[in-house]
């Protein structure tokens, strides 16, 4: 059995780590409810606009040539894995990378693959990888707004219509709730037509200035960069949820750490009293 010093001591660390754990999960509460009213606010523009780009399109068949939905033999292949900058966020991260490595198995074992990380986590774990690795981007969370993730998606677009790749996906958490975080492989080029909701194509009455080409034109990558970027902002909103799932969990646990540290602890100083009583008792004898 411990003695009293080294019990008192790994209580004090514990209880050190427990007001640390508390106070990190105070702090992702409190940027999960920012990210949180971002995403919200995202989504509906996001799909609005998608909606209004899939009208338009389909009204205008063979009036303009999208060259962001060409589709043709695939040999190259980016994947955009989206993680965070730091861990202590449970499996958000390694579910990412497990994702990302699960598609390149199954889906695109036989291309040529890079790699595009958005996070240091990423950046980290594929630069160690056999695969060639674009190093511009990774640092996006350290000031996480729409220009930085829009260099990165031109990035993506610009490579994508000059050959250099075929297909590019997109590897993220979506967040559900602070407790649950989806992680999704969706494709980002080349563009591919979503299911809508809004009023059928025949139903759908535009007036469209100047032209049908020239707003399919500026939509079309306005529409891809606000598609990367609201999947920055899901995982942004994930990590922290993820994080202050974890932080909790790792609050709690260090309470009933606690408890039996406690218990251990007033077990072996009643020992200790017990063994000096039973000393003096001894002695008394031996004197008598």
């Amino acid at each position: 059995m411990a003695n009293l010093k080294e019990v008192k001591e790994r209580i004090n660390s514990v209880v050190s780590t427990q007001q640390i754990t508390k106070a990190m999960k105070m702090v992702s509460a409190a940027k999960l409810r920012r990210a949180q009213d971002k995403i919200i606010q995202m989504r509906p523009y996001s799909q609005k606009l998608t909606n209004i780009l899939n009208n338009v399109s389909a009204a205008s068949e063979g009036a303009a040539d999208i060259i962001y939905a060409e589709k043709r033999e695939v040999k190259k292949v980016l994947l955009i894995p989206v993680t965070s900058d730091k861990g202590l966020c449970g499996a958000f991260n390694t579910n990412i990378i497990k994702a990302t490595n699960a598609a390149i198995k199954e889906q695109f074992s036989a291309y040529d693959v890079t790699i595009l990380p958005l996070g240091k986590k990423s950046y980290e774990y594929f630069k160690k990888s056999k695969y060639s690795v674009i190093s511009d981007y990774y640092q996006v969370f350290q000031d996480l707004n729409f220009e930085n993730v829009r260099l990165a998606a031109e990035y993506a677009m610009d490579s994508f219509v000059a050959g250099n790749y075929d297909q590019v996906y997109l590897v993220f958490n979506e967040f559900k709730n602070v407790a649950t975080q989806i992680v999704k492989t969706e494709q980002f080029l080349p563009m591919a037509k979503e299911e809508t909701t809004e009023v059928k194509t025949s139903e759908a009455d535009y007036i469209l200035e100047p032209s049908r080409s020239y707003i399919i034109e500026e939509l079309v990558p306005t529409s891809l960069k606000i598609q990367l970027y609201k999947a920055v902002l899901e995982s942004n909103a994930s990590e922290h949820g993820a994080r202050m799932t974890a932080m909790d969990k790792a609050t709690e646990n260090a309470g009933e750490l606690l408890k039996e540290l406690r218990l251990m602890y007033n077990r072996t100083r009643q020992a200790a009293i017990t063994n000096e009583i039973l000393e003096i008792v001894a002695g008394a004898e031996a004197l008598g």
